[in-house]
């Protein structure tokens, strides 16, 4: 297995494990950004923006893949995509049209069909989009994707006024995450006169001062157009850093989908194991390489105490998109084949888990205390006479919030509150590990709300049952 090397797709930069060093590698190494996306950037705003349409038009994915989100025309679960991002090295090459997006599986170099220019078109970026929801009652899921993006699109559309409620709560919630690299998109300037783009351009401005928005670039777009889309390439490449990467420590990643890959009425011999899909926070990952997902399976003992088993399992086979991989590093979304029952990975069932190396991952648990900050308002909620929204209550001993930790949405109840002090007990086991930001949402009426966040101080651990492998009945090479 130490001689893995990636097959097929010889347009693309091959990887061998072989002669494979962590310490040499970085984000823009070519046999990395070659093969998979090395930075995160969600798209957020109020629902029907036009998330998933700039996402499409960047990267050739329709992000809304399930029948019910197609007959609906939202986005319902965490949408991705991968583009890369290239640039002509001919200087002479006017701009914006020196910047060219396409698909993931496009090699690295072709020649610039813009007439009489001469140059190539060369790999600058690997981008991995995380289409998030806009829809009010969906802001869990949104919540989960921002636990993994190191930069945002903020989409508002043009024949809108501006800010619109979920245009408020997704700006407060990478506010939360410290997520500073944002680009403002003015969607649907196709369907609007000029006077009232102008109107809503200063309408942006006033709506970004104080928050993590201020100063960013605002984009005058037609996504469903394709207009301006070689500008927010040019964007991307010049405004948004290659975020720093640890590849030397040992490999974590957050789990923010999982799938059975398997068809209906396939024969035992030809079932593949469960796929977790995520992003790495730190280290490399490797075709072969022994795995643990925390917290595993969750159950209660006779006498209803919480009790976990992880997982134990092999990694078969590392993808990003259709590009396969021989090692995986941080940054970008990376579907992990594995061992697992996919019974265990059916309809996100992995969804706020977190795979790593055996015996190295953080403490799983079941009450953490943290320091919490409350919002001044609800952002995102429409009040009448109100316009600023109503005011964030303090918390309460026994009440229920929605937490957010990593990409884990779970409910718990607050048993104890001094000054910015709290003590949650989670519904759900986690793991997670001292430091840690989380989000905190109230049920408002009928939805939960972001009300504030917090950073986890110390908690009360669980400690695993024996770890179970489940590699007994899958029999995938």
């Amino acid at each position: 297995m130490l001689a893995y090397e990636t097959s097929g797709q010889p347009h693309l930069s091959k990887q061998s494990i072989t002669d494979m060093n962590p310490s040499q590698l970085s984000p823009l190494t070519p046999e990395v950004i070659s093969r998979q996306a090395t930075i995160n950037i969600g798209t957020i705003g109020h629902v029907a923006h036009g998330k998933s349409t700039v996402v499409k038009s960047l990267s050739g994915v329709l992000t809304v893949r399930f029948k019910n989100e197609k007959e609906r025309n939202i986005t319902i679960k965490l949408g991705y995509a991968n583009a890369k991002i290239f640039e002509c090295d001919n200087e002479k090459c006017p701009r914006p049209e020196r910047f060219r997006s396409a698909g993931s599986c496009k090699e690295d170099v072709f020649p610039c069909d813009r007439q009489g220019c001469g140059g190539q078109f060369r790999l600058v970026r690997h981008v991995s989009f995380v289409d998030c929801p806009g829809h009010d009652i969906l802001m869990a899921t949104m919540l989960n994707g921002a636990a993994v993006m190191d930069a945002a699109l903020l989409l508002i559309a043009a024949n809108e006024t501006c800010p619109q409620p979920q245009t408020s709560e997704h700006l407060a919630a990478i506010g939360i995450m410290k997520l500073n690299s944002i680009l403002v998109l003015q969607n649907k300037i196709d369907l609007v006169k000029e006077a009232q783009a102008k109107e809503q351009y200063q309408q942006i401005i006033d709506f970004v001062k104080g928050t993590n928005a201020e100063g960013a670039p605002i984009i005058p777009i037609s996504a469903q157009l394709k207009y301006n889309i070689e500008v927010i390439c040019e964007y991307i490449t010049r405004k948004i850093p290659v975020p720093l990467r640890d590849f030397t420590s040992k490999p974590r990643l957050i789990v923010i989908r999982s799938f059975d890959v398997n068809k209906p009425g396939a024969e035992v011999d030809d079932l593949k194991g469960g796929v977790a899909g995520g992003s790495i926070l730190k280290g490399v990952l490797k075709v072969g390489q022994e795995i643990e997902v925390r917290p595993g399976i969750v159950s209660k003992d006779n006498e209803g105490r919480l009790q976990c088993r992880p997982l134990l399992s092999k990694i078969v086979s590392l993808y990003a998109e259709q590009n396969d991989l021989a090692y995986a590093v941080p940054g970008g979304l990376i579907g992990v084949g594995t061992k697992i029952d996919p019974t265990l990975c059916r309809a996100d069932r992995l969804v706020g888990q977190v795979l790593g190396e055996v015996g190295a991952l953080p403490e799983i648990y079941t009450e953490i205390q943290i320091t919490y900050f409350l919002l001044r308002r609800l952002v995102g909620v429409r009040t009448e006479g109100d316009k600023k929204g109503a005011k964030v209550a303090k918390l309460t001993k026994n009440e229920m919030l929605m937490v957010n930790i990593g990409s884990l949405s779970t409910g718990g109840r607050v048993l104890a509150i001094k000054d910015d002090l709290a003590k949650i007990q989670l519904t759900n086991p986690v793991c997670t590990e001292v430091s840690e930001k989380i989000a905190l949402s109230r049920r408002v009426e009928k939805n939960f709300r972001l009300i504030g966040w917090g950073e986890i101080r110390r908690g009360t651990v669980i400690k695993p049952q024996v770890e179970i492998p489940t590699t007994r009945t899958i029999h995938n090479n």
